[in-house]
């Protein structure tokens, strides 16, 4: 057996585990991002959210049945979200939006959509807003904080059964989000995949040796 034929039998080996274990690396993004949607979005029905209200942090709450939830203002690492950013209620639920003091000063106001939020800009940590839902805010409701609607810090909020929905995969394929986390992963192993499997083909059709010292 030739030095060549060892060497390329040792790199395909040292690729083929490589692709695998990217490959059982984005098995658990994808399974961990579905269990996050599964405990999240208690069925196969979701609203269907206007894209702009699809902010920055990307996590999703069917909170119908609950006479009270809260939203956190300034959540995620760099305080330019609102968490959950959307929200399914029924009317009568008081929502209350509380900020963490982070990302600087932060207000609720709505973009788009029946529900009427209006709330003063503030950066206190603590700080509170109410708002009760009633069958006037029944549809969906795009909002955004006004001092940071360019970063991308908006939200939705539906209230009631009729609102427009679309229906995802079982199994939590058809999640709203992928968490950032996971979807940067995901990119992150799919480069790594490509990049071993062109680094074989090159290998194995100019031939090469892998030689210890």
């Amino acid at each position: 057996m030739s030095t060549d034929d060892v060497s390329r039998r040792t790199f395909m080996r040292t690729a083929g585990g490589a692709t695998a274990a990217a490959g059982v690396a984005a098995g658990a993004t994808g399974t961990a991002a579905a269990q996050e949607d599964e405990g999240n979005g208690g069925g196969n029905e979701v609203p269907d959210w206007p894209s702009g209200a699809e902010g920055n942090l990307g996590t999703y709450e069917d909170a119908r049945g609950q006479d009270e939830v809260t939203v956190m203002v300034g959540a995620d690492d760099d305080g330019l979200a609102y968490d959950p950013t959307l929200l399914w209620v029924d009317p009568g639920t008081t929502i209350t939006w509380e900020w963490t003091g982070q990302g600087g000063g932060h207000n609720v106001e709505t973009v788009e959509g029946p529900a009427e939020l209006e709330s003063e800009v503030v950066d206190e940590e603590g700080f509170t807003y109410t708002y009760e839902t009633s069958e006037d805010d029944e549809g969906i409701t795009h909002y955004h904080c006004a001092p940071h609607d360019g970063v991308g810090m908006h939200a939705g909020l539906a209230v009631g059964d009729d609102v427009p929905t679309e229906t995802v995969d079982e199994g939590g394929a058809g999640a709203v989000f992928v968490p950032q986390g996971a979807r940067a992963l995901g990119i992150a192993t799919f480069i790594a995949m490509v990049s071993t499997l062109g680094l074989a083909f090159v290998f194995m059709k100019y031939g090469g040796t892998i030689t210890q010292e």
